[in-house]
Parts: structure tokens; C-alpha cells; sequence
């Protein structure tokens, strides 16, 4: 989950680049066939079978709707906000991860977890400081877009026996679909080599930060891995100064030490209940 964090961030960055000179089907729909020729292989090594008899279709399809509505959620509100605003509403997605899987997923999620979500979200508003663009158009389209990626969060983890490659397929060839539609509206002109090599590369990343978000969501429950997305927070101090020449202020730093110190004592609890579960003893009846 920490891996496809940086992925994604690097993912974000460099979109938030490409559709200030791209239209946004445009972006999405090159993104897709970049990170689908990537994937061929490994579908082709794999069969058709885990495709065309993947478990729970309907869930499947929903799940490639809000993954898709996601994504253009994402890169419309990025193309008129400031991308700390964005991911302000990004970065929410746990909490409505943490509410929703005790219904939806059956798990269980106790106080001092609750807490440390809280205060990451603290942590998440403390450091963005949003703006008064928030309350425009573009900011209701965000909102859109995070509850969208908090039930692509959840509906990979109720799909745990969907292979990944099928989930990414599923993923990739909605968000494509949707781009070849929108892309004639807006297409610019490909002229540039180094953007054309940036618009591929950004498939590739955007393939391999679904493919490790996947895989955490398999292996642990929703509820612990969702908020270590708040690690986007640590990337975009990074990324902002190598990229863009913006300098963290204390503010930020105060954030970011809560954000990141809120999701250790998260996956610190969940070790120790799993330790606590495996060291109890079997009841003789």
C-alpha cells in the first residue's frame, strides 16, 4: 500500500502536468492503451478464463463505473484547483472506508482505530490549509470523485478472489472506453516527444500504483490499509519541491506528523490484534 502511495503521487503529479496542455479524454484514453499494452502480456500468459469467469459480474461492473468516474473526478478538479485542495477530498476516502466496511465488508473497526483516523484527517486539514476554491464546481466534482475511490477501495477488498491483472483489465478498459467517447472533444495536437513519452509512462505508473493498491486490499482489511494513503501527504513535500520548487512550511510538517504517525499506530494495532488472536489458545469442549 506505501508503494502504490508513491505511485499514485507520482501518478497525480505528473497528470495535473499533462491536462494543462491535453484534453482530459485525451490524458485518459493514452493513459489506458499505454498500461494495456504493458498488461497484454501477462493476460495472454494467464488465459481468458479468470476474464471471462470472474466472479460476481455486477460488482465487477460497478466497480469499473466508480473506478472510472474516479479517475475523471480526479484530473477535472486537478485541471481547476490547486492539487492540495484535491487531494484534501482524496485523502477523506478512509474515513468513509472505516464507516462503510463494518456493513459492506462485515469487518471490524474498533475505537482506537476510529481515533487514529480522525486525527489523520486532522492531520490532512492542518497541512492543506484549503482554500476558498473548495466551494466551487470543481470542489463538488471532488467530492464526486472521493466517495468514488472509496467504493473502488471497498469493492477490490469484497473481489479479494478476483485475480489483480483481471481487477487492473477491468479498471484500465472502463477509464479507456470512457476516454475514447470524450477524447474528440478536446483532443490537442501530439507534437512534443518527451509529453507523448510522459502520457505512456503515466499509464504505467497509474497501472502498477492499482495493481499494489489491490494486492494490500487482499491481504489485509480495508479499514487498515485505506488510511496509509495519507502518505500521499509525505510524496507531495517531495514532489512539490523537486517539481514544482515549493518549500514545506510548519504547517505542513505539523500535518504531515500526524498524518503519518496516525497511520503507523493503525498498522501497529492491527499487528498486535493479529498477534493477540494467533497467541490465544484453543478452546477444549
Amino acid at each position: 500500500m506505501l508503494l502504490g502511495m508513491l505511485m499514485f503521487a507520482l501518478n497525480d503529479a505528473m497528470g495535473k502536468w499533462l491536462v494543462a496542455n491535453y484534453g482530459l479524454g485525451q490524458v485518459i484514453l493514452i493513459r489506458s492503451l499505454a498500461a494495456l499494452l504493458i498488461l497484454s502480456p501477462f493476460i495472454w500468459r494467464g488465459g481468458w478464463k479468470p476474464i471471462t469467469q470472474a466472479e460476481r459480474p455486477l460488482m465487477q461492473a460497478l466497480r469499473v463505473l466508480f473506478s472510472t468516474l474516479e479517475v475523471f473526478c480526479f484530473y477535472y478538479a486537478v485541471t481547476y484547483l490547486p492539487l492540495a485542495d484535491v487531494m484534501t477530498y482524496w485523502l477523506a476516502a478512509p474515513i468513509y472506508v472505516a464507516a462503510a466496511s463494518p456493513l459492506l465488508l462485515g469487518e471490524k473497526v474498533g475505537w482506537r482505530r476510529w481515533t487514529a483516523i480522525f486525527i489523520g484527517f486532522v492531520g490532512v486539514v492542518i497541512t492543506l490549509e484549503p482554500s476558498k476554491a473548495m466551494f466551487t464546481m470543481p470542489a463538488f466534482i471532488s467530492i464526486v470523485g472521493t466517495f468514488a475511490f472509496a467504493f473502488m477501495l471497498l469493492s477490490g477488498r469484497s473481489l479479494r478472489s478476483t485475480p489483480d491483472k483481471t481487477l487492473v483489465l477491468f479498471q484500465l478498459g472502463g477509464a479507456g472506453l470512457a476516454g475514447l467517447i470524450i477524447a474528440p472533444i478536446d483532443w490537442a495536437p501530439l507534437t512534443s516527444v518527451p509529453e507523448i513519452a510522459l502520457l505512456c509512462l503515466l499509464g504505467v505508473v497509474a497501472m502498477g500504483a492499482h495493481m499494489l493498491v489491490n494486492r494490500a486490499l487482499k491481504i489485509s482489511d480495508a479499514a487498515t490499509v485505506a488510511p496509509l494513503q495519507y502518505t500521499l501527504l509525505l510524496w507531495a513535500i517531495v514532489f512539490g519541491w523537486m517539481f514544482f520548487g515549493d518549500v514545506p512550511g510548519p504547517t505542513m510538517m505539523v500535518g504531515a506528523t500526524l498524518i503519518i504517525g496516525s497511520g503507523m499506530f493503525i498498522f501497529l494495532r492491527e499487528q498486535q490484534l493479529k498477534k493477540g488472536r494467533s497467541d490465544r489458545p484453543l478452546e477444549v469442549p
